[in-house]
């Protein structure tokens, strides 16, 4: 099997979803079945600042009746273990550890994954709805277990987007998008389902990322990106906030858990907690996205014509949608082949905020987001995971460094 030993410095679920542990988990629920288990390996990790965890496999499967098949395997450990998953107990750091495991698509969370990946059943399901799905081609494009999917749709009359929930969000979700989709050009709702989908169109334009690889004609003035903000309708959080526009608690959060993977990392990951919380200043609460970044905007022609992903739209600073942009950015430049089109872009943007806040305000609050793609090497199971931490939490330091100058200045 793929699974190794979690070194013992790791949390309990860590050890058993990520260990040899494992292996044993997936055989007691597949061998009832019929199944043998020919290969495990993790294929994305999701740790929580309570020592919770969520874990996706890959595996192969020999079955009783002679076919062989490739399978995607769930499993989860703390609250987040969702009504109807196969309960297993597991031993890890001399206690006992509960964990709930689920074959995909039939997440137990999220139950209507099962239809919103079948191409027969989607389309079934969208022409009751009024949407001509016939010869349907399915892309999933996310999926985080238990909490959300999204599922991509392609057919000859129209493209459409799924977002898969909890049935319990369904109705915030369609609320908050026709908050949103009447001032901004977000996607509005065109349709949903008692058991967890709302239907969303697909909008034109060009992925701003996409753009800023080939090509920069079509990338917004900075100015446009802040006309777009400016326009953000008030909508409540879709989770509660105690402090918004605080960047403290998603720091520390993020911080924990890249430490908690990486030990030798906390003393460093502490500095730019402390950092952050030093240099971050005081900011007014308004209309936010977010999470605010290239991916979640398409463009055309310098014009943004969709903003995406707005679960995260709600109270908080406008310094931190600046913040999430650069920093993000930042990363970019790292990890593309050419990255002069995205620096470039970067000073653009930049420029626009020179002199806009206290000096150092701005750089550490993209410190702070970069600590959170710090988690983004371990959390997708990348090879060499370590060393590409590292690397982020290197980066996140050059810019707290930044923060802490006397001259710098956003």
């Amino acid at each position: 099997m793929d699974s190794a030993l979690a070194p013992p410095s790791w949390p309990p679920s860590l050890q058993v979803l990520l260990g040899e542990p494992a292996v044993e988990l997936w055989t007691a629920v597949l061998d009832p079945l019929g199944g043998r288990l020919r290969s495990l390996t993790a294929t994305s990790a999701h740790l929580r600042p309570s020592g919770a965890a969520t874990v996706r496999h890959a595996a192969v499967v020999d079955w009783a009746d002679g076919r062989t098949t490739r399978e995607h395997l769930a499993a989860t450990t703390g609250s987040a273990i969702p009504p109807g998953a196969t309960v297993v107990e597991g031993e890890a750091a001399g206690g006992p550890v509960t964990v709930g495991l689920w074959r995909w698509p039939l997440d137990p969370g999220l139950p209507a994954l099962a239809w919103a990946t079948s191409a027969a059943a989607t389309a079934q399901r969208l022409g009751a709805l009024g949407l001509d799905a016939a010869s349907a081609r399915l892309r999933l494009r996310a999926y985080r277990p238990g909490r959300r999917a999204v599922v991509e749709v392609r057919s000859p009359a129209g493209r459409w987007f799924l977002k898969v929930v909890r049935p319990s969000a369904v109705a915030r979700l369609v609320t908050r998008h026709e908050a949103l989709a009447s001032v901004v050009p977000v996607p509005p709702a065109l349709a949903s389902t008692d058991d967890g989908v709302v239907v969303l169109p697909g909008l034109p334009g060009t992925p701003m990322r996409a753009a800023l690889a080939g090509d920069p004609a079509q990338l917004p003035d900075p100015v446009a990106l802040e006309a777009l903000l400016d326009s953000l309708p008030q909508v409540g959080a879709a989770e509660p906030r105690r402090h918004p526009g605080d960047p403290l608690p998603s720091v520390r959060t993020h911080a924990s858990v890249t430490a908690a993977v990486c030990p030798s990392l906390a003393p460093r990951l502490d500095r730019l907690v402390e950092v952050v919380g030093a240099a971050a200043g005081r900011h007014p609460v308004v209309a936010v996205h977010g999470d605010f970044y290239e991916a979640q905007l398409l463009v055309d022609a310098g014009a943004v014509v969709g903003l995406l992903d707005v679960d995260t739209a709600g109270p908080g600073a406008r310094i931190d949608d600046w913040a999430t942009l650069v920093g993000h950015l930042a990363l970019l430049e790292r990890l593309v082949d050419d990255p002069g089109p995205v620096a470039r872009y970067r000073a653009r943007v930049q420029e626009l905020l020179a002199g806009r806040w206290a000096a150092g305000e701005l750089e550490a609050r993209v410190a702070g987001v970069l600590v959170g793609l710090a988690t983004g090497p371990f959390r997708v199971q990348q090879a060499d995971w370590v060393t590409a931490t590292e690397a982020r939490v290197a980066l996140a330091e050059e810019w707290a460094t930044a923060a802490m100058r006397p001259d710098s200045s956003a």
